[in-house]
């Protein structure tokens, strides 16, 4: 356009989709533990621990050791079994997956039994493959799975196909909690 000797840009109108033209929906599938909830199972353990009658004595106790572990000890290996089983009550209490907390075999040093439980987050590899392999085998066409470091994005035209796709994935048992987040 001119005016008054002068060109002025107009911006060209941004080319609209084709009428029936949709984004592909999605969602993404992690295995991920809110950390403040598992604090808070563990406070709840060591106070039933250092409360209960049948675990006077044996100075049993739970604790973290570092970002992701969590140390139970006792002065006998039952008693720190039984320490173990009051933090998976606690976990599940706070719906926590008890697929997220990997615990060892107590070890004897000296007088003290220790128990080493770890938090497991994040989908590695081995798992993100097993998962897309089920999705692309026995979910429905058109859905697609790409793994994103450690956690798995799947995405299909149709939000019913994403609905089967996470009752599918329900229903199998990969071996670690999954949670399944920005669904859109």
């Amino acid at each position: 356009m001119v005016y008054a000797n002068r060109q002025v840009s107009v911006p060209l109108p941004t080319p609209m989709p084709y009428p029936g033209a949709m984004a592909d929906s999605s969602f993404d599938v992690v295995s991920k533990v809110d950390r403040q909830e598992v604090d808070n199972a563990l406070n709840m353990a060591a106070k039933e621990l250092s409360q209960r009658y049948d675990f006077r004595g044996t100075n049993t106790g739970i604790d973290w050791s570092g970002e992701e572990k969590i140390v139970i000890s006792s002065d006998a290996e039952e008693r720190a079994l039984a320490g173990l089983e009051v933090f998976r009550e606690k976990l599940i209490r706070r719906d926590i997956s008890l697929k997220a907390f990997e615990a060892g075999d107590p070890v004897g040093s000296g007088k003290v039994f220790k128990i080493t439980g770890e938090i497991v987050q994040g989908i590695d590899s081995e798992h993100a493959k097993k998962i897309s392999k089920k999705i692309r085998d026995e979910g429905p066409k058109g859905v697609k799975a790409q793994i994103q470091g450690d956690e798995l994005r799947v995405s299909s035209k149709k939000r019913d196909d994403l609905q089967a796709v996470i009752s599918l994935l329900k229903g199998e048992d990969f071996g670690i909690a999954l949670q399944f987040v920005n669904y859109r």
